[in-house]
């Protein structure tokens, strides 16, 4: 199962600045950079805490692509 992230599109429509919103999550900027550019998933903690602080559901965060 592999899923696409949506935050990069997320933080241009609300107008997020990657690097705050890390901070606010409790991730590094290269951590964010990491999810945000689908080279690796986050820890449930912390798609919980994205979740949180976007006020949005996780698969609106991260769509499921079947092959």
């Amino acid at each position: 199962m592999q899923f696409k992230c949506r935050l990069k599109i997320i933080f241009v429509m609300r107008g997020i600045q990657q690097g705050e919103f890390a901070k606010k999550v409790g991730l590094s900027p290269a951590g964010i950079s990491a999810i945000v550019n689908n080279r690796s998933l986050p820890s449930f903690p912390v798609l919980y805490r994205i979740s949180e602080e976007l006020q949005m559901d996780f698969r609106e965060i991260w769509i499921r692509i079947d092959e």
